[in-house]
């Protein structure tokens, strides 16, 4: 069997599932992918617990291999760095790098997996299945159980090759961790997180620089804003489930609109639903989870948050599957019909890196929610951007690595730590030398 006369399902119709389809159908591959939810083609968009999606080098790679970049793109909006909103409600900007090469691009994730289903769809040889949800898979057979969302009845379908998009409550790594051998951690934060909605003005303008992407750190808790096409804000808040400063903590209108006109004066303007989308809007879990193996011999392999979810503070879950869907397509051409060595390689060349992003997302976290207001961590940033441009090709800050390039994320993670201690070394360096001078003219 070549890899063009293969078989493949997906369980799982997200934005990885419906990417790595593309992948699979442009290789020649025939390709079944089951859904839960309703076809998005048809159904309305859940609202409430989307996180606005932040688009970057990695994510875009694999649009254009595809040829969907340029499409996905003209319905994105492009983020030049973050909006600082301080407690008193002046605003400072923060570049992320120094020209357009080194911007976030914001993207609705239900228009994003509209157009992934969508393009998917063009190729003959995917077909879908929604409102069916896996409830079990034959690790030694090749049987996949569905449930009918529709008809409630339990069907059994032929299913040899399964590819686990099924996202942080895989059903396909369920069934994965009762077998010997398979090590998994979970680790929840103690924030969760709510959306509300700062709606477009008069003509569909925009009430916030709409090239940003704002942030009002609180220390511990944040809100965050990212712009969408029809001039409206998706709005995040990152807060503590339980204690002060919490959403335990609000239960009344009163209580939400006292909080909010303390601590985002200049936003409770913008937010003329604040109290009922507060009340009303799920609290969704932060969640880091960690598995391995991603596979099951050559007849199941895991991608994307079904094996590594990441909490969202550096905006690379979707470009982190993304970027899986490219290295597991290599691998499997590489390697088919061999699909243990197709998978293991592909484990080998993705897990240790998206391992060390669990670790920065957490601390971008800790960076977003409390360091971006002070003024000796601008002054870093400014010193960083300065090197940058001064020695590109030596000095690359970790969120350059991160967000603009492809560089592995463990690499990127040693890499900044190398440069972090050459560069603290000048530092110290220079102050002895500038000691030096100052006890030399006494």
């Amino acid at each position: 069997m070549t890899l063009k006369a293969s078989h493949f399902t997906i369980v799982g119709g997200g934005l990885g599932g419906t990417l790595m389809a593309c992948y699979l159908a442009r290789a020649g591959c025939r390709v079944d992918l089951y859904e839960r939810r309703p076809d998005p083609r048809t159904a309305p968009s859940e609202r409430g617990r989307s996180i606005n999606l932040a688009l970057s080098v990695r994510g875009i790679h694999a649009l254009r291999e595809l040829g969907l970049a340029d499409e996905v793109l003209h319905n994105a909006i492009l983020m030049r760095g973050r909006m600082i909103h301080a407690l008193d409600g002046s605003q400072t900007f923060q570049p992320y790098g120094t020209d357009d090469r080194e911007a976030l691009y914001s993207v609705a994730r239900a228009g994003l997996n509209l157009a992934l289903v969508q393009a998917a769809a063009r190729y003959d040889s995917v077909r879908f299945f929604f409102g069916r949800k896996c409830v079990g898979i034959d690790l030694h057979g090749p049987d996949l159980d569905l449930h009918g969302e529709a008809t409630l009845a339990v069907e059994h379908v032929a299913a040899p090759l399964v590819i686990g998009a099924d996202g942080v409550y895989s059903a396909v790594r369920a069934q994965m961790q009762k077998q010997e051998g398979f090590n998994y951690s979970q680790d929840y934060l103690s924030h969760g997180y709510k959306e509300l909605t700062i709606p477009a003005g008069p003509g569909g303008a925009f009430r916030l620089e709409h090239h940003a992407l704002h942030i009002w750190p609180r220390g511990t808790f944040m809100m965050i804003a990212l712009p969408n096409l029809d001039g409206s804000f998706t709005c995040t808040l990152f807060w503590p489930h339980q204690g002060p400063n919490s959403f335990a903590a609000l239960q009344t209108e009163a209580d939400i609109g006292r909080f909010f006109a303390e601590q985002f004066a200049d936003a409770v303007p913008l937010l003329p639903n604040l109290t009922a989308e507060f009340l009303h809007n799920p609290t969704g879990a932060l969640v880091t989870i960690r598995c391995r193996p991603w596979h099951a011999g050559g007849r199941a392999v895991l991608l994307g948050d079904a094996c590594h979810a990441v909490v969202p503070f550096l905006g690379q879950g979707m470009n982190a599957a993304f970027e899986d869907c490219t290295v597991l397509s290599r691998c499997l051409e590489r390697h088919a019909p061999d699909w243990p060595a197709a998978f293991r390689d592909y484990e080998g060349q993705r897990r240790e890196h998206t391992d060390a992003l669990a670790d920065l997302c957490v601390a971008n976290f800790i960076e977003m929610r409390d360091k971006v207001a002070s003024p000796l961590f601008r002054l870093r940033k400014r010193l960083a951007l300065l090197l940058h441009t001064l020695l590109p090709r030596w000095y690359l800050p970790l969120y350059t690595m991160i967000e603009f390039t492809r560089i592995p994320y463990a690499h990127a993670a040693r890499r900044a730590r190398r440069q972090d201690r050459v560069v603290g070394a000048a530092v110290v360096l220079l102050l002895l030398l500038v000691l030096v001078g100052l006890v030399l003219l006494v």
